[in-house]
């Protein structure tokens, strides 16, 4: 598919505001799920504890699962588009690094925050899904879908290793309940 007048070029940035707006809400949504619902499926896919690891799964699965859903409207409102699952890729694995390397010296450096967290989330999704628009738009990722369809299943695999087995670090540290892993 590709990009071919200013009317796709609304309705595509109609469709990445309501994905700013969806992956902003369903990461508040996410936070809760396990606890609502403990279950092997919940442990997979949502944060199991309160580490700065597993709340990296909030914008993970947050921006997968609206994915799903922005494809949909991509589909169903004729929108051109080209390399929806790089753009994916991009937005949902190289939004949680990015998101990493800025919390972490804010972590460090003050300590839990809620607000500096919650803002850096939204700006991250904004950012991303600005990012996400430009490769929508451009033709040169074309040979990067296969790729980064495997590499977020890979990323979803890394994700379920660490929340059974995470590593000693701060990262993985869960400070409310003072200990390591799934509770």
């Amino acid at each position: 598919m590709s990009y071919t007048n200013s009317g796709d070029f609304m309705s595509l940035k109609k469709i990445k505001i309501v994905s700013i707006i969806g992956i902003f809400l369903l990461s508040f949504l996410f936070h809760f799920m396990y606890d609502w619902f403990p279950c092997l499926l919940t442990s997979l896919l949502f944060p199991v504890n309160e580490s700065i690891w597993e709340h990296m799964k909030l914008l993970f699965i947050g921006t997968l699962v609206f994915g799903v859903f922005e494809y949909i409207l991509l589909r169903k409102y004729n929108v051109n588009y080209n390399n929806f699952y790089f753009s994916l890729f991009i937005t949902s694995v190289v939004s949680f690094i990015f998101y990493l390397i800025v919390y972490l010296p804010l972590y460090n450096a003050y300590g839990e925050n809620m607000f500096i967290s919650i803002f850096l989330l939204f700006i991250t999704i904004v950012i991303f899904q600005c990012i996400s628009f430009y490769i929508l738009h451009s033709k040169h990722f074309k040979y990067l879908n296969i790729m980064s369809i495997l590499l977020m299943i890979f990323t979803f695999v890394i994700f379920i290793y660490f929340t059974y087995n995470p590593l000693e670090n701060y990262v993985f540290f869960d400070i409310i309940s003072n200990s390591y892993g799934i509770k």
